[in-house]
């Protein structure tokens, strides 16, 4: 398996919100009032899952190397935060973090 290949793999086992989902979370107020916000009115987090929409709308012939690059990013991101679990997850921020990153903790 090609490098390519085995960063797309562990970004579809990391990523499991629909670029749809993704979308309407991202739109809600509860994804913009959390995360890192460095200097402007939008987060880390918010920002990168705009991107990760972008990403999982885009043709794997028509990823670029930056894109590969955030890609190993979000897979890194989510399971750090997987690993940082609290005991109470619903209505968390730690929950809401991870659902920028296209990553639902509830979801089955």
């Amino acid at each position: 398996m090609d490098e390519h290949q085995r960063i797309r793999d562990e970004f579809s086992e990391a990523v499991n919100l629909t670029a749809s989902e993704l979308e309407d979370w991202l739109g809600t107020d509860e994804s913009r009032a959390v995360g890192q916000k460095d200097g402007g009115d939008e987060s880390t987090g918010h920002a990168s899952g705009r991107r990760i929409v972008r990403l999982l709308r885009t043709k794997k012939d028509d990823l670029s190397d930056d894109d590969y690059a955030h890609m190993r990013k979000v897979v890194g991101y989510v399971h750090r935060h997987l690993a940082q679990r609290p005991k109470d997850v619903e209505d968390s921020a730690w929950r809401y973090s991870l659902m920028n990153w296209g990553h639902d903790p509830l979801k089955r």
